[in-house]
């Protein structure tokens, strides 16, 4: 008898240092095993990446992902009917809902840059974008060297501005930056002619066009000013839940699914505004991403 009780005991001790071990391990995945439900940010308009479609749903290449990670977190806690609670972010609010841990996992459009990594950790790099440019057709901007005496507009407080502006000043280019407080107020400065070109990251530029009445009009033009890293916030230092985002994300790559979400969201037609096509075709940084699946930044 002693000697069953005190198997028991040694079995219940052995337990509950495995529970300890977890949750040291990820505290993320502690938090959403005592919640229940795990909380994952979305976006309103987030063209192509994490966006609300025609009928209101929820749906992109990033949004995606986060389903797919979100499976894995089932898998790995057991619980198959885990809750997904669904919370409304923007640019302004994203990195400090995760930081404060009010998000456990934001995937959007959101760049991975050592800054940022002071106050949240990133999964594997998803997407690489760069600043462009839009410009009219016809324009005599083809690239960031023509803006002397010339006016361009970015969003304001981004990290596209802080570059622009270190850039404009160390290389001499000369123009003019206006600010907008967000994508569609700048379009509308180009579209009015407040403004000569609009600078943004790419992705973003080709759905300004997309989404305008006349797209025909305009073009995106310029070389990557900078490579930027697009990835899904985590808690700091988090490496059990990290190395659950990053699987997931290697495996899709490794798979070909993530080739497949890239055609399906930016070079066919989704459901916004009736049916749009950012027709952002599939870059060699991407391929070479795919064959190497990485969490590093450029910045």
């Amino acid at each position: 008898m002693y000697k069953a009780i005190t198997g028991l005991l040694l079995a219940a001790s052995i337990a509950s240092v495995g529970t300890v071990a977890t949750a040291e391990e990820s505290p993320t995945l502690e938090k959403i095993r005592a919640k229940g439900e795990i909380t994952v940010g979305i976006r309103e308009g987030s063209l192509g990446f994490n966006y609300l479609d025609d009928h209101n749903e929820t749906d992109g290449y990033s949004w995606q992902i986060t389903l797919r990670v979100v499976d894995a977190v089932r898998e790995k806690l057991g619980m198959p009917d885990l809750a997904v609670n669904k919370l409304m972010v923007s640019p302004a609010t994203r990195i400090q809902l995760v930081a404060n841990q009010t998000l456990d996992l934001e995937c959007s459009s959101t760049t991975n840059n050592t800054e940022r990594q002071k106050q949240v950790s990133y999964g594997n790099t998803f997407y690489i974008v760069g600043p462009r440019l839009l410009v009219e057709k016809g324009s005599p901007i083809s690239n960031w060297t023509d803006l002397k005496d010339k006016s361009v507009v970015v969003n304001a407080g981004t990290t596209a501005e802080k570059l622009l502006r270190r850039m404009n000043s160390d290389e001499g280019w000369g123009a003019n930056i206006l600010l907008s407080k967000e994508a569609s107020q700048g379009f509308m400065m180009v579209e009015t002619g407040r403004a000569d070109a609009a600078m943004m990251d790419d992705t973003g530029l080709f759905g300004l066009i997309a989404r305008s009445k006349e797209p025909e009009r305009w073009e995106v033009t310029g070389d990557f000013l900078r490579k930027e890293a697009y990835g899904c916030m985590l808690r700091k230092d988090d490496a059990g839940f990290k190395a659950i985002v990053d699987e997931t994300i290697a495996g899709m790559m490794a798979s070909g699914e993530m080739e497949e979400l890239q055609k399906k969201y930016f070079q066919e037609t989704i459901a916004v505004r009736g049916g749009i096509n950012l027709g952002i075709p599939l870059s060699d940084d991407m391929k070479e991403l795919y064959k190497n699946p990485n969490d590093r930044p450029y910045d």
